[in-house]
């Protein structure tokens, strides 16, 4: 797995609370829901090279803590 960073996000809490509903649809943790969120936005705006370098990195489902 490649490297990753942590870093800290404030967040409107009705945002947090939306992005918490749609991750538990997708049955992601919230940090997982974000970071497919981000790559997804970086597919659309990078085009379909960084695609289908993104395509080989695997965004963990069904974590909870």
């Amino acid at each position: 797995m490649a490297e990753r960073k942590s870093f800290l996000l404030r967040i409107d809490a009705d945002l947090w609370a939306e992005l918490e509903g749609w991750a538990q649809d997708d049955l992601r943790s919230v940090n997982g829901q974000v970071e497919y969120l981000l790559r997804q936005a970086v597919q659309k705006r990078k085009g379909s090279q960084t695609a289908r370098n993104l395509e080989s990195v695997q965004v963990p489902r069904g974590r909870r803590r």
